[in-house]
């Protein structure tokens, strides 16, 4: 090479203990995804990467490839998904190693781990803060992770129960013209909350749970005029509150208890004229000690790739008409 040339090369020594199946994926799978998502050339040769290219792309791609290396060593396996969040990070200027390897629960052999720097950040203001709001749309994890936080503090014994709930608005939170038992008229609406909590707790242990109050599950009417110590509480789909029912919501809070609002400003679907509670609420509580507003975007969705190609493709259109109304 040249004195003039302006490309770089860097070798990369992988410790002779890993297995590159592990770094490179089945049949090359995940250096593929490098080679597509890095400006710089890979060339692998027994346990050496040899990247070249110019000397900012090569940076980018040895930072990348020392932090796969880094959590391969974790014990924590890759797919094609996490090394393209780990390019995604690392070109940001943010250590994927600290974003991908935070553990909150581990349960049947799965383990629940923030997968973007929204959601650490996410997480992270949990731990500190008494009272958050993940606010963004569906696939990002807001619910989920906030149910795995409080089942962490829940076997921590941090907290002695979990209290779901979330507006039933589809009913307008009048259910007594709907057949059947209590039960079978707001489990619709609950659904999504017991399908993330069997995904968490041991499915012989939820009954248990349930059935003792450990854990409760109801809708948001049922929080009026009662003060929750002791507990970790979660309202979910918190776009279709008003602003006297967010109120409501918020005052319950008690002693030894922590509070997770989740929701996305852009599914309303309060009736006409009603001001979403949530949307309201950043107004109120902005700048208030010891209350977080965390927001997440199209980035952190962690569905399947498409959904977050949607969500992105109707931000686009929603922008477009506002900018030609």
């Amino acid at each position: 090479m040249s004195t003039t040339d302006p490309r770089a090369e860097r070798v990369i020594q992988v410790p002779a203990s890993l297995d590159m199946v592990s770094l490179l994926g089945p049949a090359d799978s995940f250096l593929r995804v490098l080679e597509a998502g890095l400006a710089a050339d890979l060339h692998v040769r027994g346990h050496q990467v040899t990247v070249t290219g110019l000397p900012s792309d090569v940076t980018d791609a040895v930072e990348v490839v020392t932090e796969l290396i880094t959590i391969v060593r974790t014990g924590q396996g890759l797919t094609e998904e996490v090394v393209e969040r780990v390019i995604g990070l690392a070109l940001e200027d943010v250590k994927p190693s600290e974003v991908l390897t935070t553990d909150i629960i581990s349960t049947r052999g799965r383990t629940v781990r923030p997968k973007t720097l929204n959601q650490k950040r996410y997480v992270d203001a949990i731990d500190r803060h008494t009272v958050v709001f993940g606010i963004g749309p569906a696939g990002t994890g807001k619910t989920y992770l906030a149910m795995a936080k409080a089942v962490q503090a829940l076997q921590a014994r941090q907290v002695s129960r979990i209290i779901l709930t979330r507006p039933a608005i589809e009913a307008g939170e009048k259910l007594g013209f709907l057949p059947g038992t209590l039960s079978d008229k707001i489990d619709p609406y609950l659904r999504p909350l017991y399908d993330a909590l069997h995904d968490m707790v041991d499915s012989d242990a939820v009954p248990k749970l349930l059935t003792s109050g450990t854990i409760e599950v109801a809708p948001l009417a049922y929080m009026r005029g009662r003060t929750l110590n002791d507990a970790f509480i979660i309202l979910d789909e918190a776009q279709n509150t008003s602003g006297e029912q967010m109120k409501m919501f918020l005052t319950r809070l008690g002693f030894g208890s922590k509070v997770v609002v989740t929701g996305d400003v852009t599914q309303v679907d309060l009736p006409g004229g009603v001001r979403s509670g949530l949307r309201q609420v950043t107004e109120i509580l902005d700048g208030v000690d010891d209350i977080a507003f965390c927001t997440l975007t199209a980035r952190d969705v962690v569905r399947h790739k498409l959904v977050g190609q949607i969500v992105a493709a109707y931000d686009r259109f929603d922008t477009v008409r506002r900018e030609n109304r």
